[in-house]
């Protein structure tokens, strides 16, 4: 027995679904990738990243959803894989046998979008035409019975494709606001006919596909479906958490084998999945479905690391542990953590990246993994760099994100890698921002990730260290990476050197004493950031925020600036947009409004928040990463970290 499989019996025990035996209770939960090919057919590149999941020692692994019908009205991302015809057999096939080959259960997921869905129509599809609360999706129309007929036959024939396929499961999505979760929601169904009304009317839809699949499938393949514990839809008229319960039964009698419980549509006001929620804060759903079923819970949402879902299991609470964004970060998570290696696991920041680029039509992408989409590249090192023939002597001056990215992949290639940092601690930025309220502090398990794997493979981080010129001479490095980071801009006006101008990163490393009315002054996410941690661990104080721009916090992930916005609002801080900077005094700043009038706004205290590259020294044979050359996000920071290490 490894030593992580002792220390996390629970999920690393065998599960059951009906008569399919996994080797342990870890399901790599599925995603979209936007790697597949636009007609439906699955793309090698799929299958080399559906390879790695399984690798990875998952016991089940689950594919993409799979559109089921010729019409592409289910389909709601454009690279999202085909089965509504035989000819997507092969290719899915591909798919069952490369998760087989590392003895996990291969589960293939029917997905239709529903008023999420016709990514290439100009309409979607539903139980009624309620109109949408996103703007970038597309009006939905009203199904009429003999179209939701025509629907359900073609998840039961998407079913006999999935057992043709070879897999060994089928998996309904009806979760976020797919097809599914749209006729079982009083938001979305008003329907006045047999798939509307009750409860129970509009869970036929449901039913129906879940019976006509056993029905075709036989009684021994297991089938999962996907549903929402709480739809938290309570400010337009969603199911009540008792709605939802009640739906979930309706499922199990239908013949299901295995409850999937998710928590939130995309339309939900409340936050689900980002870092502002505290892992494990979902498991209530999980033990109040175990409660009241008699088939296995699975739940995947905020649970990152191992003592969580382990534990859960050990307490009655769940039967298995889904993984999704923290394996798409590191596929290799069940190995790493079943040897008891979890420092080099590379952690999901939930930064939720991934799906930001999934609702731009773009390939799925991640913070913290460049490698994503590369598997079968070698130089993307996923599955282990090469070591150099001709190590060099890096010297890199910076740790933060970008210089720790590149000092950890050069030092896996063999490298004598040398980090001089010249404050006492390590993080850059990410260190400053990890000070932050809603789960920032999980930014320091990148940076001790970063670290980790730097020291493990030979290299040296040294803090308190001010490399000059001449330092560099001394050690006459092979190589030099610059990767010192930014600094809040200072803007040419009067009084811009009084003591009480700030720096951002000085307010969120605690080293500032604020007066009562603040100021801070910029427009992108670190203002944003800055203002959030001022309300948090002051919120007696009066904040606002001046900008030259319409619209604060542009560079800000969707998945966090719409909550952001709403707590800047809630919280009162005025914000002066499209405004200029004239002057700053004692008491007050002076700035232009958009009329072209003065305005006084009172500060006693006035933060600088937006970013410029520190100007780096003119070294010999050195090369500048992250927001040296420009402020950024730390995925580019990281981006440009990793690449600097693989050409090395």
């Amino acid at each position: 027995m490894l030593p992580g499989e002792k220390k996390y019996p629970h999920i690393f025990s065998p599960g059951r679904i009906g008569k399919m035996e996994t080797k342990n209770r870890i399901k790599y939960a599925s995603t979209e990738t936007n790697f597949n090919y636009g007609d439906g057919f699955v793309a090698e590149k799929e299958i080399a990243y559906m390879e790695a999941q399984a690798r990875g020692g998952a016991g089940m692994v689950t594919t993409q959803g799979a559109y089921t019908d010729h019409r592409e009205e289910g389909k709601g991302y454009v690279g999202m894989m085909g089965i509504w015809d035989d000819k997507y057999i092969p290719g899915l096939k591909k798919i069952s046998d490369v998760i087989h080959k590392y003895d996990a259960k291969a589960v293939l997921q029917l997905m239709h979008c529903g008023r999420v869905g016709g990514v290439e129509l100009d309409y979607t599809v539903g139980p009624s035409e309620v109109p949408q609360k996103i703007p970038r999706f597309r009006e939905p129309r009203e199904m009429t019975v003999e179209q939701i007929q025509m629907c359900v036959q073609e998840h039961v024939n998407g079913a006999l494709r999935t057992q043709e396929a070879g897999y060994d499961a089928v998996e309904i999505s009806g979760i976020v606001g797919y097809l599914v979760s749209n006729f079982n929601s009083k938001y979305t169904n008003r329907r006045t006919d047999e798939y509307g009304g009750s409860t129970e009317n509009r869970a036929r839809f449901m039913r129906e596909i879940l019976e006509g699949i056993r029905k075709t499938v036989g009684p021994d393949f297991p089938i999962i479906i996907r549903l929402c514990g709480e739809e938290l839809l309570n400010d337009r008229g969603g199911n009540t958490p008792d709605e939802c319960l009640e739906i979930i039964k309706i499922a199990e009698r239908a013949g299901i084998d295995c409850l999937s419980v998710t928590v939130g549509w995309q339309e939900s006001a409340e936050t689900v999945i980002s870092r502002d929620r505290p892992m494990g804060s979902w498991l209530h759903i999980a033990e109040r479905m175990k409660n009241n079923l008699d088939v296995p819970i699975a739940m995947a949402y905020r649970l990152f690391t191992p003592e969580i879902p382990d534990q859960a299991i050990a307490d009655g609470k769940l039967d298995f542990w889904e993984s999704c964004r923290a394996m798409i970060a590191d596929p290799f998570l069940p190995m790493k953590i079943m040897e008891d290696r979890q420092d080099e696991i590379v952690p999901c920041m939930a930064c939720n990246i991934c799906l930001a680029r999934l609702f731009r039509d773009a390939e799925l992408n991640c913070m913290v993994r460049p490698s994503l989409g590369h598997e079968t590249e070698p130089e993307y090192g996923f599955y282990g760099f090469h070591k150099t023939e001709k190590p060099k002597k890096v010297l890199i001056i910076g740790a933060g994100v970008a210089g720790l990215q590149a000092a950890s992949v050069a030092a896996q290639k063999g490298h004598d890698v040398t980090v001089y940092e010249k404050a006492d601690s390590i993080g850059g930025q990410l260190e400053a921002a990890s000070h932050g309220p809603g789960g920032d502090e999980e930014f320091m398990r990148l940076i001790n990730h970063l670290a980790y794997l730097t020291e493990m493979y030979g290299g040296k981080i040294l803090t308190n260290r001010d490399v000059t010129k001449e330092f560099i001479k001394e050690q006459n490095p092979d190589v030099t990476i610059i990767a010192t980071g930014a600094q809040p801009v200072k803007p040419d006006v009067p009084g811009v050197d009084l003591p009480h101008v700030v720096s951002c990163l000085d307010v969120m490393r605690g080293r500032v004493d604020l007066c009562d009315n603040v100021l801070v002054i910029g427009d992108i996410g670190v203002t944003i950031s800055t203002t959030l941690f001022i309300l948090h661990n002051s919120p007696e104080k009066k904040v606002s925020i001046l900008s030259g721009i319409k619209k604060i916090g542009r560079d800000v992930n969707p998945s966090y600036i719409w909550r952001y916005m709403k707590k800047l609002k809630d919280s009162g801080v005025t914000q002066y947009n499209l405004h200029t900077l004239i002057e700053i005094r004692e008491n007050e700043v002076i700035a232009k409004a958009p009329d072209g009038k003065e305005v006084s706004i009172a500060a006693d205290s006035v933060i600088l928040s937006n970013m410029e590259s520190y100007k780096p020294v003119d070294y010999k044979n050195a090369y500048s990463i992250g927001d040296v050359q420009l402020p950024r996000r730390g995925n580019s920071a990281l981006l440009d970290g990793f690449r600097m290490g693989m050409r090395l």
